[in-house]
């Protein structure tokens, strides 16, 4: 019996089974052990996706969700007064978003490792989507606020897991290292040009088309994650249910609370109640994250000072900044009689500084710190707000208003990325995935109350230039409380 020998390199077919080759030269007799000229007959590997492609397709998603709140801060004035909203219900469209996004954030973490980052990616694509439709055909107040909190929810979902999904698409740190500084450069300047977009949107095409414009790139974003995207493996998690349940329950009684209580009074019994639900259900969220086995957020850390000031000083920096432009797109057009187009126009100095902000930290802050960055940031932005109360009044020109807004904000833009170093230094490597959606959290729940709580101060003061200037000093008085707790609270090492 001849037994036949087969090339070590011979080609398999797909079912595993080998298949004698073709002679390599010409004259060579046919036969088995004679190879295939595998040049002719080797079927090439599948192409990997450009950089730029995979880079695009994840930022689709991003971008829209960072968009959102950009234009939403121009569009609130004409959804008020096309949809006859008090103060009340334009706070809760704004804030609806953010509160479903805030407090579904971490659930969304771990729904991503335990199903995998590329399936919850797009289901919340075609939630953020669909919540789009049913806001652009909203025929009032309620569903519109229904739609938000629905987009809330959609974004928490694939917001963490495009990042996740970033990470692994470029595994190389060098190439990763890149592409995350083109990511950042792509995000801060959507949000930027939110307002300026959001004005042109709604002074053309009327409210309705700031979420038309989702439809596209939200097909898009599901159509093409599917083809260049590569799935992750899903891991078994816990998911801590009541932990999130807890959480948003007592967010959402805050929230409430806050939003109703210009309007119904502080001591009505709504308003009351539902403070007193938000005490009692953070209250169980303490007592379950300590005893729980499986905490949402990772009590361990926060006996770091450093790990503790950072969320501090995330929390309160949100709480000014976003609370902030939202006061200012209502000033602008309320008080200074601006139109959407105008408003987003004038708004630009105030949001497109957060680039250079960004520039000036990559440049400066490795050199002095994170602590000192981060201190010094808040600062400055703390007097541009604190001349911006003293200064504010009808006879203010634009462009000094223009002016102060823009260096408070450059200030804003080098401590976003200094809190992150703080944080990131001291929840180390093993910890860095739970810190980094921790101070995510923990900074969506500051835009929450900082939206509520200056809608709150701007009824409370009558609106026009009193409400402004009373807004600006409550943004200055956080920013300071920031300055204390990140200069006292930060160990230096960071």
């Amino acid at each position: 019996m001849i037994r036949e020998k087969i090339a070590p390199h011979t080609p398999a077919r797909e079912d595993g089974t080998v298949t004698p080759g073709r002679p390599q030269g010409p004259g060579r007799p046919q036969g088995p052990g004679r190879p295939r000229n595998r040049a002719r007959h080797r079927t090439p590997p599948p192409r990997r996706p450009r950089d730029g492609v995979q880079l695009l397709v994840l930022a689709l998603g991003f971008v829209m969700a960072s968009l959102d709140t950009g234009i939403m801060n121009v569009a609130a004035n004409d959804l008020r007064a096309r949809l006859g909203l008090t103060m009340s219900g334009l706070t809760w469209v704004v804030d609806g978003y953010v509160l479903a996004f805030a407090a579904l954030l971490l659930l969304a973490g771990s729904l991503a490792k335990r199903f995998g980052a590329r399936r919850v990616y797009l289901v919340g694509l075609a939630v953020f989507t669909v919540a789009s439709l049913l806001g652009a055909v909203a025929p009032n107040g309620a569903v519109l606020v229904a739609a938000r909190f629905i987009q809330g929810a959609g974004a928490a979902l694939f917001m963490p897991s495009s990042l996740s999904l970033l990470m692994h698409a470029f595994p190389e740190p060098a190439r990763r290292a890149k592409i995350l500084g083109i990511w950042s450069a792509v995000v801060s300047t959507s949000v930027g040009l939110a307002p300026t977009l959001g004005g042109v949107l709604v002074g053309t095409l009327g409210w309705r088309s700031i979420f038309l414009v989702n439809l596209p790139v939200g097909l898009a974003g599901l159509l093409l994650t599917r083809r260049v995207i590569a799935a992750v493996p899903a891991r078994r998690s816990a998911l801590g249910g009541s932990g999130h349940v807890l959480g948003l329950l007592a967010l959402g009684a805050l929230s409430y609370a806050l939003i109703e209580g210009p309007g119904r009074g502080w001591s009505a019994p709504y308003v009351l109640g539902a403070f007193a639900v938000a005490a009692v259900a953070l209250a169980g969220f303490l007592v379950r994250e300590r005893a729980a086995r499986t905490p949402v957020l990772p009590v361990s850390l926060f006996a770091d000072r450093s790990f503790t000031a950072a969320n501090v000083v995330g929390f309160l920096f949100n709480f000014a900044f976003y609370g902030a432009l939202f006061v200012l797109g209502l000033f602008l057009q309320g008080a200074r009689g601006a139109s959407p187009v105008t408003a987003g126009l004038q708004m630009l100095p105030a949001v497109l500084v957060l680039p250079f902000g960004n520039m000036l930290y990559a440049r400066f802050g490795p050199r002095i710190g994170d602590r000192t960055a981060l201190t010094a940031s808040l600062a400055l932005s703390t007097a541009g707000y604190v001349l911006l109360f003293l200064i504010l009044g009808p006879g203010l020109p634009y462009w000094v208003l223009a002016v102060v807004l823009a260096v408070a904000n450059l200030g804003s833009g080098v401590s976003s990325p200094a809190m992150t170093g703080v944080l990131m230094a001291a929840a180390g490597r093993e910890h860095a995935d739970i810190g980094s959606a921790t101070l995510n959290a923990n900074r969506q729940i500051g835009s929450l109350v900082g939206i509520a709580g200056m809608g709150a101060v701007l009824t409370g003061a009558g609106g026009g230039y009193q409400g402004a200037a009373c807004a600006f000093a409550l943004t200055a008085g956080a920013l300071a409380v920031a300055v204390v707790v990140g200069r006292t609270g930060i160990r230096t090492r960071t």
